[in-house]
């Protein structure tokens, strides 16, 4: 649905983004995740023909962004932080202007306007001045916007950028409702817990490159290295020995738990919790150490500026 070639900008000397390379299926949810500044939202509008690509290439369902723009814009959908609401308006006059710039007709329009204001729960509000709206429901209004013209294609520029946490899960709930199976998102953002939670993969950007792309597990397993376990028990370790599975390795114990390193927990984890259980240990739980997407990103973002000034000092 989505796919780019050394996507790049220029704006005089200053490179925005550099040698993007991304490859985006139907139905997937794609975070492009970094730091403000980092390039997310530049390659937006790339994606979406706003800003012409210096060097490279970008097809958005099926469209050449530099040589087909209208028909892209035609095929996208945009929520960005900004959203630029007509606080004079209510929802159903804003949203049917928009109807028309898609050229939908009336009856469409109107079917199409109670549908949506429906779902995101803003219908019992379609008569209030979008100026009376709370913060969550005007992003919730400009979502429906992004909405109107049913595109298969969603980009999200930082939907719940200083948004109190009442209203961020609102956007986020709003968000998770249009994961399909026919309908691509990528939502750009800096928050590594909206990330997490939304994301099919994941693309951390830091100075207009891409350093990884991947789901939020790989990217944690490549980053931090195998996953581990920890075993709670009702009786003490102290003293305790044996030997343990191939591709195990005790990383941590206290008084009453034992923590491993385990590189295979499909083979490996039936076998140690046996271990464990005929060892005479009262086993309470079993089960993964959380990691967090935080611990992922902080490791790449550290490598690239080790490898950069690397480069530098040579």
């Amino acid at each position: 649905m989505i796919h780019t070639e050394d996507l790049t900008k220029h704006f005089d000397d200053f490179v925005a983004v550099d040698g993007v390379n991304l490859d985006v299926p139907d139905g997937r949810v794609l975070v492009l995740l970094g730091p403000n500044g980092a390039g997310k939202t530049t390659t937006v509008r790339m994606l979406t023909s706003v800003l012409v690509p210096t060097r490279g290439k970008a097809i958005v369902a099926g469209y050449d962004v530099v040589e087909q723009p209208d028909k892209v814009r035609a095929s996208v959908g945009v929520l960005t932080e900004h959203h630029g609401l007509y606080n004079r308006m209510n929802a159903e006059e804003y949203l049917d202007f928009y109807a028309q710039l898609y050229n939908l007709k009336r009856e469409a329009r109107k079917q199409r306007i109670d549908q949506l204001l429906e779902e995101f729960g803003l219908f019992n509000d379609r008569k209030r001045r979008l100026g009376e709206y709370s913060k969550g429901m005007r992003q919730k209004l400009a979502l429906v916007r992004a909405l109107m013209h049913e595109p298969p294609i969603l980009l999200f520029d930082e939907p719940t950028s200083a948004m109190d946490p009442e209203s961020a899960r609102m956007v986020r709930d709003g968000i998770r409702q249009l994961r399909s199976s026919d309908r691509t998102i990528i939502l750009c953002t800096h928050n590594l817990t909206e990330a997490e939670e939304l994301a099919d993969q994941i693309a951390i950007i830091r100075h207009g490159r891409i350093l990884m792309n991947d789901t939020a597990e790989s990217l944690k397993l490549a980053l931090l290295g195998p996953a581990e376990y920890e075993a709670r028990l009702a009786n003490s370790v102290n003293g305790w020995k044996a030997e343990l599975p191939s591709g195990v390795l005790l990383t941590g114990q206290g008084d009453d738990w034992l923590r491993f390193r385990v590189d295979s927990p499909d083979v490996a984890n039936p076998v140690l919790l046996q271990l464990l259980i005929s060892s005479r240990l009262r086993v309470i739980s079993f089960q993964p150490v959380q990691r967090s997407l935080e611990a992922a990103y902080l490791e790449a973002v550290g490598r690239a500026a080790a490898e950069e000034d690397h480069v530098r000092s040579n």
